[in-house]
């Protein structure tokens, strides 16, 4: 089969796997979505979430977080990777939001790349999950799935995995991609222990096939983009 109908097998069995795929972050509004992902730059979606089940009852606007001292706010999302340096973000995010939008999160993706700590990635989310607008945010389990899968090449920068997605899945397909890969890479296709002996796409996967031989563990390398820095989430 042509890569096209590679990549419809693809999304058609993770339709089954994963119907009810969705953003694991909890948050109640596109501000509370912002700061979730801006946190979840190396660390997982649960130990995030840990932390603002108390921030978001403590902070509730952008204002509220230029209120305290820096060494509060640290404090407050210790548990956090890179808090120091996160903390910092947020506040000169929510300091843009007032002086440049009112208080609001914008709504297009080239206004919020412009915001510290937001990248790309994290841009990707908080438009499609806040506002509607198609978008494939790659994070590792996105990168990992798509290259062992073969969508995308080893030594794929993680924006060219974003195209290669992009120009293989219906864009209205986009968003729900996005989260039914995530929970694949999350919950079946690991980075240590992937489930291949009972993974109904192991038929496209090299890395798999090699696993399954006799003391088959692969030595195939994912050359995963190197982690960023928080500035860059």
């Amino acid at each position: 089969m042509n890569a096209k109908q590679k990549m419809r097998h693809i999304l058609d069995t993770l339709a089954e796997m994963f119907p009810d795929a969705h953003c694991e972050l909890h948050h109640s509004n596109p501000f509370e979505l912002t700061i979730a992902v801006l946190l979840s730059a190396q660390c997982t979606d649960e130990t995030v979430n840990k932390v603002t089940v108390n921030l978001f009852q403590k902070y509730k606007r952008p204002e509220d977080y230029l209120a305290v001292p820096l060494e509060e706010l640290e404090q407050d999302i210790r548990r956090i990777g890179l808090f120091r340096s996160k903390a910092s973000n947020i506040q000169k995010l929510c300091r843009i939001l007032i002086d440049k939008y009112e208080g609001e999160v914008p709504e297009r993706h080239e206004q919020l790349t412009e915001l510290p700590g937001v990248g790309r990635k994290t841009a990707n989310v908080v438009v499609s999950n806040a506002f509607g607008v198609p978008a494939i945010a790659v994070d590792t389990h996105v990168e990992r799935v798509s290259k062992r899968l073969g969508v995308a090449k080893l030594d794929d920068t993680v924006l060219e995995v974003e195209k290669k997605l992009m120009k293989l899945v219906p864009r209205e397909e986009w968003t729900l991609t996005h989260h039914r890969l995530i929970f694949f890479g999350r919950y079946h296709c690991k980075a240590q222990n992937p489930q291949c002996p009972i993974c109904p796409l192991l038929d496209l996967c090299k890395e798999g096939k090699q696993r399954m031989k006799p003391g088959g563990q692969t030595k195939t390398k994912i050359k995963a983009t190197k982690p960023k820095k928080a500035s860059e989430g």
